[in-house]
């Protein structure tokens, strides 16, 4: 049986006391790669000895596969509710057993086959907001408790889960558990050299036909491929792409330059995928590439190096991809991130401290207090800020004005909570004077910034101008 470590023990702790004090439905948050399935398949071992009938439920099938194998840790042999399981395929066959884990999409159609649980442990439970499925299934085993695990508490377009939890618990953070060595450190890399600024935003992410059309191109796939070379070649990595064909185009790609490389899609057989996860382990396959099969439930410690080719609105898809990437690993002592899409520009460095707030309004980031770094021009390793040699190479590091700065295009850059939070205080400034709407607004706004009021009179003209040439041209 698995030995839980100190921090997953007292998650534990903390969810019975919350049941204990009436709680119905708490939310319990770990970062990627923190152990949440060994921690709920414990939970239902334990539940399972006092009698407890419980449901977990995911929404992949490699999830469920995942779950499955961690309940035989405890000694847990759970009913499988999800096609292409049983003795005939796709059919469900009840049996007595106190513990089942289920697919949303095959036990909704088999509601009326499996008793009413004690406990409903919801995987990636910030799904649920989906509604659908999961607002069925939940509806009808309504005397149940339920029981969220989520490493991101948000909904794609960045809303709170209060409608669907009553109490959040928050366990380590992705800075807590590299400090104590459960995770790696990450070293994140990003070109200067892609403009999202013209993608829409649809159903709370960028909209795919647009992201696929700007990233699925030889020159931007061809960099994806120099740039592994150089920070990463030979590790083991994870293609995070726009589309299946643009999957099937990185892959086509890596394998030109000899480097065995497959792209999976959610149609692709599932015996097939499960044998090249197996080859991925094995190193037979050096690089998968695939749009969304990976961002969730994919738990292979043996990943070096996450090669992101999907720009995305959503912080929650994002922390999903890039946890994939910071499990420990044999020869691995860090994690790369060849950020091509600016993600961690829009998001922060992995291990940043967020501040998840459980609440039905849009979770407000709180401003970080990370240590701010300086990156070394020779080598890219990290110093502390006020460093005057590189720790790694002993460079001696110059100091320039900001102007000086030189960038090259189509670089990797090693990016800095610095440099993070810069582009962030100029996002925000530029979205203040977006939301004046008014000449009186844009004076206020002046004088909180201490611009002289020609300012605020020369945008409102500038803006009249824009909208009498609309007019115009109507």
């Amino acid at each position: 049986m698995i030995t839980l470590r100190p921090y997953q023990l007292d998650g534990e702790r903390k969810i019975r006391e919350a049941f204990g004090r009436g709680v119905k439905t708490p939310i319990y948050v770990l970062p990627t790669g923190g152990g949440k399935t060994v921690m709920f398949a414990s939970i239902a071992h334990s539940a399972e000895r006092r009698g407890k009938r419980v449901l977990i439920l995911c929404h992949r099938v490699e999830l469920v596969d995942q779950i499955v194998t961690a309940l035989a840790e405890f000694g847990v042999t759970p009913d499988i509710i999800a096609a292409g399981y049983g003795r005939s395929a796709g059919r469900f066959r009840a049996t007595n057993r106190t513990v089942a884990v289920a697919s949303v999409q095959t036990l909704v159609r088999r509601l009326d086959s499996y008793p009413a649980p004690t406990l409903i442990i919801i995987d990636e439970c910030h799904h649920v907001t989906a509604g659908g499925q999961w607002s069925q299934i939940l509806r009808h085993y309504h005397t149940a408790k339920n029981l969220g695990f989520t490493a991101t508490p948000v909904r794609t377009d960045g809303r709170g889960l209060a409608a669907h939890f009553d109490t959040m618990i928050v366990g380590p953070t992705v800075a807590e558990l590299t400090r104590d060595q459960w995770l790696v450190p990450a070293r994140v890399f990003a070109p200067p050299t892609v403009d999202i600024s013209g993608l829409h935003i649809r159903a709370g992410d960028y909209k795919h036909e647009e992201a696929e059309a700007l990233m699925d191109t030889p020159s931007i796939t061809g960099d994806a491929l120099s740039h592994y070379r150089k920070h990463a070649d030979g590790k083991p990595a994870l293609a995070f792409c726009t589309s299946v064909a643009h999957a099937h185009h990185v892959a086509e790609k890596f394998r030109a330059a000899n480097i065995v490389s497959v792209a999976l899609d959610g149609k692709t057989d599932r015996e097939i995928r499960r044998m090249a996860v197996q080859d991925f382990r094995k190193g037979i396959i050096r690089v998968l590439a695939s749009c969304d099969l990976f961002s969730e439930g994919f738990d292979v410690p043996g990943v070096h190096c996450g090669v992101m080719l999907r720009p995305t609105a959503s912080e929650g898809l994002h922390r999903q991809q890039v946890g994939r990437i910071l499990r420990p690993a044999a020869w691995k002592d860090a994690a790369i991130i060849l950020d091509h899409v600016g993600n961690c520009q829009r998001f922060g460095l992995p291990d940043e401290p967020r501040d998840w707030q459980l609440t039905p309004d849009i979770v407000k980031r709180k401003k970080s207090d990370a240590p701010s770094i300086r990156v070394c021009p020779k080598c890219f390793a990290a110093s502390p800020a006020r460093a005057q040699i590189c720790q790694e190479c002993q460079h001696r590091f110059e100091t320039k004005p900001r102007s000086e700065v030189e960038e090259k295009d189509g670089e990797l850059v090693e990016l800095t909570p610095a440099e993070i939070a810069d582009k962030r205080a100029k996002k925000q400034e530029r979205m203040n004077q977006g939301r004046t709407k008014t000449l009186q607004q844009l004076l206020d706004l002046a004088r909180i910034k201490g611009y002289h009021e020609n300012w605020a009179h020369k945008i409102f003209e500038a803006r009249q101008q824009k909208l009498k040439g609309k007019t115009d041209g109507i």
